[in-house]
């Protein structure tokens, strides 16, 4: 079992090899496994990236992000160009279906709503709006209207936790019902439990999925 120390120290480097994000600028706190970020960056993406580099780090059981997005005012843009921004990137990603989905901006901050076809759709419109320069943080209402028969589901994600590297399925079990997918279990990072999320995601027809899994000490 790592100390808190060590997970902080191992979190410090993960942040270090991060190209795009200066660790010097990040406060990290670790009590019993249960990570604090904090400070002021100049990029929403880089706010997200430093969180994704956190969750790898074995020993981290859940993360708080208090980090601030503020940018300077060579990079400052208005709500109307963050709008048309977020619109021509929808356009140019195939993962989001752009006339399902309405985009509201007010001081940086950015909602989605709408109805898609699966939960991967409604992710991508999320991450697509994240890239956008000038965002602060990003809002995701979108639903998922559910129109597959999901009597299969159970073993269809059983199936796909099997094939994925990123993850140790043996500790994994699945439950399915019509209206959601609930994965409990143990597992081994943060990393881990939100890779073991996407799979179930990624399926078609998959609209709720209710995580509870537990990271090993």
């Amino acid at each position: 079992m790592k100390t808190d120390l060590e997970i902080k120290n191992s979190i410090l480097k993960e942040l270090a090899w991060q190209p795009n994000v200066n660790e010097t600028q990040i406060g990290v706190v670790v009590e019993d496994g249960t990570v604090m970020l904090t400070g002021v960056l100049n990029d929403y993406l880089k706010k997200v990236e430093a969180e994704e580099a956190v969750k790898r780090v074995k020993g981290v059981k859940a993360l708080v992000g208090n980090i601030q997005v503020k940018y300077g005012t060579k990079y400052k843009q208005t709500d109307k160009e963050i709008a048309k921004a977020i619109v021509q990137a929808f356009k140019w990603n195939t993962a989001v279906p752009e006339d399902k989905i309405d985009i509201e901006v007010r001081d940086g901050w950015i909602s989605l709503s709408g109805v898609v076809a699966s939960a991967y759709q409604k992710d991508a419109a999320k991450r697509v709006a994240e890239d956008v320069t000038g965002a602060k943080w990003v809002n995701n209402t979108i639903t998922v209207k559910n129109s597959v028969n999901v009597n299969d589901i159970k073993d269809r994600i059983a199936n796909a936790l099997k094939h994925t590297a990123d993850i140790e399925a043996s500790g994994i079990t699945v439950e399915a019902t019509e209206d959601l997918i609930k994965l409990y279990g143990t597992v081994h990072s943060i990393a881990e439990m939100k890779a073991a999320e996407n799979a179930a995601y990624l399926l078609p027809g998959v609209d709720v999925v209710i995580n509870e899994l537990d990271v090993l000490d």
